[in-house]
């Protein structure tokens, strides 16, 4: 029996570099040899999605912080970005406004706070600061009132219901409905050349896998047992001198970091970001991508993502009217009928059989 443990001990402790090992070389190298150009352009989109996943992860399947606004903090990192890379085409073609600015601009200079976008290491800095920025001074007033639950959830599609219709209105200055579109160039790289998007692709699959190995740090340390604690009782964490407020407000700042990383790196792999891509609906779409997989997993949680993503492509097209039902539904079997995801499916089964076997050995 002893031995049967300590080989189970052994085996933990190398499935974590086993998998991430394993991921590395189905996303950094089988990936790339298989898929044509289009496939894996829709794949590092995808990925973009799973990184999101990943912060939902952290902050709902560790936290319980049910977070139904990261479409904000996407679109925060994705703007950044996209202004940046605007401003590099318009210099490239010999204009000092973008293209929409001087479609729909009521002047002929570039708002002040578009200026300082021209620098890439600003933009780069900002497409992570920015939302880090954001969620820190929403999750400050939010968590130090002890507002949770339900409450919490509304909150925050609030906020990405009132991003959106921000921006649209913002025509002159973000592009209104139409977002920042046609987007050329990647830091000197064109984007319609294929070998520059097998390019992004790695980039967003390393991004990815850095973003799970930081996730999976957190979830085995000490700040990620605190914030099972929290989740699971509140009051008696504040009991044993931690203050909760701060535990979940480090959970939603990192996560919204890792949503606008993923929003930054979605605009190269798209060449688009506009207020659709940000509001309300695909704030959930991101959740029900974690929950379909398993929020309490990080590998359920990117899977999860992915093929949701997948499945909105390809079934939005035979389903355009149904699809957003279809989703909802996926939503609504994941949480009340399969809490853990996918990812649970196999230690429900191992119970099962072990109640089997047990049973069968009382008889």
């Amino acid at each position: 029996m002893t031995t049967t443990v300590t080989s189970r001990a052994r085996l933990a402790r190398f499935r974590a570099p086993g998998g991430f090992l394993l991921g590395a070389v189905l996303l950094l190298g089988v990936a790339p040899l298989v898929l044509p150009d289009f496939r894996l352009s829709l794949l590092a989109k995808y990925l973009c999605y799973a990184i999101v996943a990943v912060g939902v992860s952290l902050a709902w399947g560790r936290g319980g912080l049910l977070v139904l606004g990261q479409g904000v903090f996407f679109g925060l990192g994705g703007y950044a970005m996209a202004m940046h890379l605007k401003l590099a085409d318009a210099t490239a073609a010999g204009e000092t406004l973008p293209d929409f600015m001087q479609l729909y601009g009521t002047s002929d200079a570039l708002p002040w706070w578009w200026e300082p976008f021209r620098s890439p290491l600003f933009a780069l800095v900002m497409t992570v600061v920015l939302p880090m920025a954001v969620a820190a001074a929403l999750g400050f007033f939010v968590f130090r009132r002890r507002v949770k639950g339900a409450y919490f959830a509304i909150l925050s599609q609030a906020l990405a219901a009132a991003l959106a219709i921000w921006l649209v209105g913002q025509q002159a200055t973000t592009g209104g409905t139409n977002g920042l579109t046609d987007i050329q160039g990647f830091f000197g790289y064109d984007l319609n050349d294929p070998v520059n998007q097998r390019m992004v692709y790695l980039v967003i699959a390393a991004a990815l896998l850095l973003v799970m190995v930081l996730a999976r740090q957190l979830f085995v340390s000490r700040f990620g047992e605190l914030l099972v604690a929290v989740r699971d009782s509140e009051e008696r964490v504040r009991f044993l001198g931690y203050n909760p407020a701060n535990v979940k407000l480090v959970a939603y700042v990192v996560a919204a970091g890792m949503a606008g990383l993923a929003g930054a790196l979605f605009v190269p792999a798209v060449g688009i970001i506009s207020p659709a891509l940000i509001g309300i609906v695909p704030s959930i779409g991101f959740v029900i991508g974690a929950a379909v997989g398993g929020r309490a997993s990080l590998v359920g949680a990117v899977l999860g993502a992915v093929a949701v993503a997948w499945a909105q492509s390809t079934l939005s097209d035979a389903f355009p009217a149904a699809w957003t039902y279809l989703q909802g539904l996926l939503f609504v079997v994941a949480v009340g009928f399969l809490p853990g995801g996918l990812a649970s499916l196999a230690t429900l089964l191992r119970n099962r059989r072990t109640r089997t076997d047990s049973s069968g050995g009382a008889v």
